[in-house]
């Protein structure tokens, strides 16, 4: 197996610290993004969408998406669980999840995408959108601190993937000037206490 990845992307290292987590170890094959190569045939016929990480198995299948691959790695290992036991933890981890996603990563990645213009030689870019788009990922600083004001982790009582989700989409919102507020005291605790483990540094 390997994974096709850029490293410094977020969502490659969603996947690298949720495999670290489990324990799993796995070669991975490094795809430039700025330079296109995640849109030539070969990488295209892996991942149709033409974004990483993918994730190509031993028999030639390949599957994308970040959540997908992490559920892939769950089933195959499913300890140290990081998607649920129980009916109502599996939904409420879920539920963080997509909030986390909709909310907070997907205004991060525009805002990205849309002040550095890093793909303005496929895409059209709006600037005013991209810091409309910080003002709404920085709101949701506010929201998560304080939901962690209530729990010590994102979806409860304990790590899952909610808070690999979260962690990497703040630690790459800082590219963009995005930063947790010295006001925000119960997210940069749990800010603190997520990156201190060994998988954060994967």
């Amino acid at each position: 197996m390997k994974v096709y990845e850029l490293k410094r992307a977020p969502n490659a290292r969603r996947v690298r610290m949720f495999l670290a987590e489990k324990g799993v170890e796995m070669t991975y094959q490094q795809v430039d993004l700025g330079a296109g190569e995640n849109l030539e045939p070969a990488f295209l016929a892996k991942n149709p969408a033409g974004r990483i990480p993918v994730l190509e198995l031993d028999d030639g299948t390949c599957l994308s998406e970040t959540v997908a691959i992490c559920r892939y790695f769950e089933e195959l290992n499913p300890e140290p669980n990081l998607f649920g036991n129980t009916a109502l933890e599996r939904a409420t981890i879920e539920m963080w999840s997509r909030i986390v996603e909709f909310n907070l990563w997907l205004p991060t990645g525009m805002a990205f995408r849309h002040i550095t213009g890093f793909y303005q030689d496929r895409e059209t870019v709006f600037p005013e959108w991209g810091e409309e788009c910080k003002q709404q990922a920085l709101a949701w600083f506010a929201r998560l601190d304080a939901r962690l004001a209530e729990v010590p982790y994102v979806a409860g009582d304990r790590f899952t993937i909610a808070d690999i989700l979260a962690l990497c989409t703040i630690d790459f919102g800082k590219v963009v000037g995005l930063r947790i507020a010295p006001h925000q005291y119960h997210l940069q605790v749990w800010h603190e206490r997520v990156s201190a483990r060994p998988s954060a540094q994967a």
